[in-house]
């Protein structure tokens, strides 16, 4: 089993993150963190690299429900989701498998929420 999925567009690197931006939005997640790994990397330790940005999405509920299962889950929260630059106009967008996450817990209260998380951000990373 995967660990992510993923969908490539032909698209200019700030318009993929508006719209993962806006699709995440309409399946109920937040963006509660934003890294600009390029930007990071650069200043702190000088090396160029692609466009590259981890975007940590939250479904506020969902993260409660998981939080109420298991008490250290949060080490695996928020999702995170990365838009990164493959080429001029070839941009990936992906997101964690909220399923293959949780196998490492055990827990089977996390089970069914891990399998509508999944349903969420998979939709929203194919109709951004």
């Amino acid at each position: 089993m995967g660990y992510y999925f993923s969908r490539r567009l032909q698209t200019a690197f700030e318009e993929a993150i508006e719209r993962i931006k806006a699709s995440l939005k309409q399946e109920g997640f937040g963006i509660i963190t934003e890294i600009d790994i390029q930007k990071t990397l650069k200043e702190k330790i000088g090396v160029d690299f692609r466009k590259y940005r981890i975007l940590g999405a939250c479904k506020p509920q969902a993260a409660y429900q998981a939080l109420q299962a298991e008490d250290k889950i949060g080490t695996m929260l928020p999702c995170n989701v990365i838009v990164q630059e493959h080429g001029d106009k070839d941009v990936e967008i992906a997101a964690i498998d909220p399923i293959a996450s949780m196998q490492a817990v055990k827990n089977p209260a996390l089970e069914g929420l891990a399998k509508k998380v999944q349903a969420e951000l998979e939709k929203a990373v194919n109709n951004a």
